[in-house]
């Protein structure tokens, strides 16, 4: 008998948790597996944090194909952005039963709260990545990929296309604070200059949250602002197609302004066949989306991620590849995934 509790219990119980956490900390559990087999068909959450995002939109569709395929009963619930509701869900999904739970955090820092309602039962983060103090192996893990690659990716591209430059001004479109791809791939495209020792100048940086409108409106403001730039790099196609859109509204050429982002898109794939964005990373969401469905299996049947191709030497993570793409390979990615 499963023992339902009021909403505004759990919502009393999170708040308290947030402030214990904050203060002393929380050690995770191990995992507890029996080893015994189950008779029903497994079932499990996904949570995801909204549709407001082709890759997100790409991750959702691959989680449930690869469910499918393995004849899993997924549930897929949207967090909206709210941490307090993504909390419940895991909640619920805890209290009835579920077998494991894929998250895409709506902010890694609730890692800790997340696992603490989830108690022995399997998370998997997936694509936005908590600190690895907050990951345990075969219990809490991750599934992704390295963001700096995507970021080195970037600059290296831009070094070489700009024939490696001794100075350079830019332009940084970053996703969404706290991120774990605007993090890793803002600040590996920073490193990657200062390795090269290039004077780089920061022409303009600031949030576009993944969105192409909010992306044609910081350019806008660059242009008033009448600082020149020499590239413009973006977290995600998404922000650079807002871009290049805005600079082509502008008259400004995007064959001699190199417009970078991530993910390869097929919004983004097609702006570069086109003319418009000269360069991307593909992030493999079908990649990601059965790399989370096989963790989770293997954590439900045998309590160990041990047999998943691409687990890191800490037990912590399990790796994705980015892949470099350009004119040259763009069109190797521009089909239906």
């Amino acid at each position: 008998m499963i023992l339902k509790t009021s909403k505004k219990y759990k919502q009393d119980f999170i708040c308290c948790l947030s402030v214990l956490l904050l203060c002393i900390g929380l050690m995770a559990g191990g995992c507890s597996f029996e080893g015994e087999e189950r008779s029903a068909q497994l079932q499990i959450l996904f949570s995801m944090q909204d549709t407001d995002d082709d890759f997100r939109n790409s991750l959702t569709e691959a989680v449930q194909k690869a469910a499918k395929e393995q004849g899993i009963e997924l549930d897929v619930e949207y967090s909206g952005g709210s941490v307090t509701a993504q909390i419940e869900q895991v909640w619920d999904a805890e209290s009835e039963g579920y077998d494991a739970v894929i998250c895409y955090l709506s902010d890694p820092d609730s890692a800790l709260r997340i696992e603490a309602v989830a108690g022995d039962m399997p998370v998997i983060f997936v694509s936005n990545k908590p600190m690895d103090d907050y990951l345990t192996a075969d219990q809490y893990m991750f599934v992704g990929s390295r963001e700096a690659e995507a970021g080195t990716y970037q600059a290296e591209y831009v070094w070489n296309k700009l024939s490696k430059p001794k100075k350079l001004s830019v332009v940084m479109l970053k996703g969404e604070p706290g991120h774990s791809g605007t993090i890793g791939r803002t600040n590996a495209v920073y490193r990657f200059f200062e390795e090269k020792n290039v004077k780089l100048d920061i022409a303009y940086e600031d949030f576009a949250f993944w969105s192409k409108e909010e992306a044609r409106k910081r350019f806008n403001q660059i242009i008033e602002a009448g600082k020149p730039f020499d590239a413009v790099f973006c977290n995600n196609d998404t922000m650079a197609t807002g871009v290049v859109a805005a600079m082509k509204e502008h008259g400004i050429p995007t064959e001699e302004i190199p417009v970078v982002g991530v993910d390869a898109t097929q919004a983004g794939c097609r702006s570069i066949l086109e003319g418009g964005m000269q360069f991307t990373v593909f992030q493999s969401a079908s990649g990601q989306g059965l790399k989370s469905i096989e963790t989770a299996i293997a954590l439900i049947k045998t309590g160990t991620a041990e047999s998943v191709e691409g687990l890191d030497e800490d037990g912590l993570c399990v790796w994705v590849p980015f892949e470099p793409v350009d004119a040259s390979n763009v069109s190797d990615y521009y089909q239906e995934k």
